[in-house]
């Protein structure tokens, strides 16, 4: 019997990466337009792990799939942890990355190189009817560039330097980025759980 997943995210970059991350998992992957689903929910919570259980309960409730959802975003350190959990409307909530990318920067100033430090963080949730949710975590550290660098990727990766790559994420290719990532991490602890959780079902 086909085992499915449901990636409860609106972002096509975030699915792509996920599929790409989960693939040695035994369940097929589907997507939230996949199922029409609606692509928003309200995630009211004040921290990442709270934000992605919320969603991966809802979605697990609308679908009754098994559900992995993600919350994610940016800390730079000189600016006391923003954007953090407001990672995506940072700018307001119609603007584009290159809106919230040009915001990060323009906050930044000429603020010294040694004092850019930031990171990635993510907490994936896995939620099904019936069962306990549980989380994983995965984070990458950087420092934020002076200006955007590289096509590839979204969101802040355009200005996320990675110094042992020399590169800003934007840069890699999805297979550096893949080895790297904050998701990448989350999501190696995620695709164990799954096959754990796989291997107990009838």
């Amino acid at each position: 019997m086909e085992r499915r997943l449901l990636v409860a995210t609106g972002n096509p970059g975030k699915v792509l990466e996920l599929a790409e991350l989960l693939r040695d998992t035994p369940y097929t992957l589907v997507s939230l337009r996949d199922l029409g689903l609606p692509t928003e929910i309200d995630e009211p919570a004040d921290t990442f792990e709270g934000n992605a259980v919320i969603k991966a309960e809802a979605y697990a409730r609308m679908s009754g799939l098994l559900t992995i959802a993600d919350d994610s975003g940016l800390e730079v350190d000189a600016l006391d942890g923003a954007p953090g959990v407001h990672s995506r409307r940072f700018a307001g909530e119609d603007a584009s990355d290159d809106d919230r990318t040009a915001l990060v920067l323009q906050r930044l100033g000429d603020t010294p190189w040694e004092r850019r430090t930031a990171r990635y963080r993510c907490v994936l949730a896995l939620a099904a009817p019936g069962e306990p949710t549980v989380t994983c975590e995965g984070d990458c550290s950087g420092i934020i560039e002076y200006g955007p660098r590289g096509d590839g990727g979204f969101g802040y990766d355009p200005v996320f330097f990675l110094p042992e790559y020399g590169k800003t994420v934007a840069e890699l290719s999805l297979e550096e980025k893949n080895q790297v990532s904050h998701r990448a991490r989350a999501a190696r602890k995620a695709a164990a759980l799954l096959i754990e959780w796989d291997n107990r079902q009838p």
